[in-house]
């Protein structure tokens, strides 16, 4: 390990052993779990830590999980890290502490099952857009990744929230917030809408965009059912829910270089340690990001 990182490691455990006095055990889990993401922020050329963004913090984690490790050993792993980079800053070795803003108990939401943009165009491919049942699902499950929308987010959609650049969502707690949707996604909506909604029910009067075969909206559940009946038709092995598709648009967007407090805003993330901390970015910015970085614009 380079002699800056072996410098930083031995005085943090200095002063963990000296002011907290913890146990034998306790120093060498902290000494384990630090020099692994040191090591592993090396092996990917950071050897700064002023810097270390959020994102990497992220996939140090998100490896340890394809590794199979368990929860527990990831959430100790994480305060280990947020310590000793307090540690860091507190003593002058940091100008910010990258770490600060991470959620220990929710981390694991952040980084769960990613589909690839291969297993992702299989998903979609399964989907028989000459049906009534296969044109609305591709629309929805277009959305959800185009848009990175919450299950709930998707089945709430109004006809008159879809534009031809954005949709309007209401997400938790009733906020609104405008998200940029990608072409393929409202032409499948499109497709969906003419082909099939209004002609087989234009005497229901209902607002919904997505809607059963009998004319009522959408829920959750028959969206959590279709996913899985499309990823077993497309031999996917991973672990997957209508969840995965948003996070594999999340995770797919920052792998091309998009800033990570515009997906969080486009995801519509409340948590005030995360996204009221944040800038406001103006939806111009949210834009010209999703068509510079989103692999399907």
């Amino acid at each position: 390990m380079d002699r800056s990182y072996d410098l930083m490691l031995d005085d943090f455990l200095m002063y963990v052993s000296s002011e907290k006095g913890l146990a034998k055990n306790t120093l060498e889990a902290y000494s384990r779990d630090v020099s692994s993401f040191c090591a592993y922020l090396q092996a990917r050329g950071v050897i700064d830590l002023n810097l270390i963004k959020q994102e990497d913090f992220y996939f140090f984690l998100d490896d340890l999980r394809k590794k199979n490790y368990a929860s527990s050993t990831l959430s100790r792993l994480l305060i280990s890290i947020k310590i000793f980079f307090r540690f860091l800053k507190k003593e002058g070795w940091l100008a910010v502490d990258p770490s600060l803003y991470l959620d220990s108990p929710k981390v694991w939401q952040l980084i769960p099952e990613v589909l690839t943009k291969k297993e992702v165009d299989d998903l979609l491919a399964t989907m028989d857009t000459t049906t009534y049942t296969g044109s609305r699902d591709s629309a929805i499950f277009k959305v959800v990744y185009a848009s990175g929308l919450r299950v709930s987010e998707v089945c709430s959609l109004n006809i008159q929230d879809v534009t031809e650049s954005s949709i309007r969502v209401k997400g938790k707690g009733g906020k609104e917030r405008i998200v940029p949707v990608a072409k393929k996604a409202v032409d499948a909506i499109d497709q969906y809408v003419v082909t099939f909604r209004d002609p087989l029910f234009q005497d229901i009067d209902s607002p919904a965009l997505f809607l059963t075969e009998k004319g009522s909206r959408v829920d959750r559940i028959l969206v959590w059912n279709r996913i899985k009946l499309y990823a077993k038709k497309a031999q996917i092995q991973k672990r997957i829910s209508p969840h995965t598709l948003r996070h594999s648009f999340a995770t797919h967007l920052l792998e091309n270089g998009a800033d990570l407090r515009v997906i969080q805003e486009m995801l519509g993330h409340a948590s005030i340690a995360t996204t009221d901390r944040y800038t406001h970015i103006s939806h111009k910015h949210l834009h010209e990001a999703f068509a510079a970085f989103h692999p399907k614009p």
